[in-house]
């Protein structure tokens, strides 16, 4: 039986070939929406999260920890090719991406990716689990059963912190109807 303290940590190269497929699933899902001249695609969406996670020589215990990074590290990329894209075109808005099923807050209406990183990242300053909850499960495509064992609670805190969560951004992504 190993000890917890000589645990065995794995690095970036030994869990990138478990989870490239569903990186590359992830990648995939996130840029359908955009239009066919978008410049970023799937795997090169996957290439700069291994880049940005092999640069960091971090270490990790599993592969929910590694997803949990690799879920970080592709917002930012996202974001941060959103944000250049819109600095390209001059104050036009780039194609917007929808949330997935589990995490939805708008419906047709969906707030583009820099609408929804500023949301979230008011609500990480509102409640920082809440945050990380709709990061892991959107971002990181977690299971809601992998996301609750990562933040270390039981599916029906997760449950309502989702619920929670979801409440907070439709609230914070809608727009207020202004009196005529």
């Amino acid at each position: 039986m190993q000890d917890s303290t000589t645990e065995s940590k794995l690095t970036v190269d030994e869990l990138t070939p478990s989870v490239y497929k569903e990186l590359r699933r992830l990648a995939s899902r996130y840029l359908r929406n955009e239009l066919p001249g978008h410049t970023l695609r799937p795997t090169a969406l996957v290439h700069e999260v291994y880049l940005k996670l092999a640069i960091g020589h971090t270490e990790w215990h599993d592969k929910l920890q590694f997803l949990t990074a690799a879920a970080r590290a592709m917002r930012q990329i996202l974001i941060d090719h959103a944000k250049s894209q819109l600095r390209l075109k001059r104050g036009c808005r780039p194609k917007k991406v929808t949330l997935s099923e589990e995490v939805a807050v708008g419906g047709e209406n969906a707030p583009d990716l820099l609408d929804l990183d500023k949301a979230l990242e008011r609500l990480a300053q509102h409640d920082i689990r809440k945050g990380r909850i709709i990061e892991l499960l959107f971002f990181g495509g977690l299971t809601y059963d992998e996301c609750a064992a990562v933040m270390e609670i039981s599916p029906m805190t997760l449950y309502r912190e989702l619920r929670a969560a979801k409440a907070w951004l439709y609230s914070e992504l809608t727009p207020v109807p202004r009196p005529a």
